[in-house]
């Protein structure tokens, strides 16, 4: 049977089949601020905005869910919650937090990437929380994109595992900058590919990429952010690839994390190498410096527009969970209504 508090509406098609409001196994706000004020109490430096709403502030069992979003950057601010300024997040939040009746924070929403403005996704991965359990999930996702704006959507929604962890469990992140390499731009592209009118040698580009491949201290292509302090700056790329499609070259680069602004910088310098302003070994050089101001010599970081975060990998065994999963629903036309004539 649904027992619903006061609060929800009279409309319970989008309700859990076993909604327990606000406990489940001894969960409560009253314990979540407690637990949370004991994480801050000792680690008051190490967690961002939404790792202080997040990490785990709230004991098992709770649900845990996963979304693999897409986005359209081009009016955002960004992925992260700010007050006052429209970003990602705030939209998925504002449509999760009017059908399930949570507060935003007892959702604890957290994003796998911190993509910035103007930045979009095609696989953006998010989880949250709620105290309650969904056994079907095709007509929460169908409310869930029904309540966004059409420059966002849910492509996928699924149960996941407790131990499961949008940003921290990432094993790999791909990234797409996409490069219009003609006189003439493209108009129907402009929000989503860079122009270059420079001439570009996609050989020498490649020549570059591979010198980025493997696990290097890439303090030299981060730009400094007041979000995350000081991260560690080696990271391992586990491929760079540039793909030529006519006009089009799109620049694929997969690893097991990037610091702020880190592709942006990266395919900057490959751009600098494509025009032949300098050679392909001028990589290297800048990685072993270890110093922004190195890179800074040569170029700035490219536009935000042309990236794209393409998609997030997890160890599969987080999805072993015997539970539904929503890719959508197609609608279908079983029997014509307009009248013949």
């Amino acid at each position: 049977m649904l027992h619903c508090p006061e609060n929800l509406s009279a409309n319970v098609s989008l309700l859990p089949t076993n909604f327990q409001p606000y406990k489940v196994g001894g969960w409560s706000p009253a314990v979540a601020y407690k637990n949370l004020s004991l994480r801050r109490q000792r680690h008051p430096k190490a967690l961002s905005d939404d790792d202080q709403q997040d990490k785990e502030s709230h004991p098992l069992p709770t649900y845990k869910w996963r979304l693999v979003i897409s986005y359209d950057g081009t009016r955002y601010s960004g992925w992260q919650y700010q007050q006052s300024i429209p970003t990602v997040q705030c939209k998925v939040e504002e449509a999760l937090t009017r059908i399930t009746k949570l507060e935003r924070k007892h959702l604890c929403l957290v994003g796998a990437g911190r993509t910035d403005a103007g930045v979009h996704a095609w696989g953006q991965v998010a989880h949250f929380v709620t105290p309650f359990n969904y056994e079907c999930l095709e007509g929460f996702h169908r409310a869930l994109n029904g309540g966004l704006p059409p420059d966002i959507r849910i492509r996928e929604i699924s149960s996941v595992l407790p131990e499961f962890h949008a940003r921290f469990s990432v094993k790999s992140k791909t990234y797409n900058y996409k490069i219009y390499n003609d006189a003439v731009m493209d108009p129907i592209q402009r929000h989503y590919v860079y122009h270059s009118n420079y001439k570009l040698n996609p050989t020498a580009m490649k020549d570059a990429a591979n010198y980025f491949v493997g696990k290097h201290d890439f303090s030299a292509f981060a730009n400094a952010s007041h979000n995350d302090g000081i991260p560690n700056p080696v990271k391992n790329i586990l491929r760079f690839h540039v793909n030529e499609m006519g006009p089009l070259l799109q620049i694929e680069v997969e690893g097991s994390g990037f610091l702020y602004k880190q592709v942006r910088n990266m395919v900057a310098i490959m751009l600098q190498v494509g025009r032949e302003a300098v050679p392909a070994e001028i990589v290297p050089m800048i990685l072993e410096s270890r110093d922004r101001k190195e890179l800074a010599k040569y170029t700035l970081a490219v536009p935000p527009h042309g990236l794209c975060l393409f998609g997030v990998k997890y160890n599969d065994d987080h999805f072993n969970i015997p539970s539904a999963t929503s890719f959508g629903m197609h609608h279908t036309i079983t029997k014509c209504k307009l009248p013949f004539y």
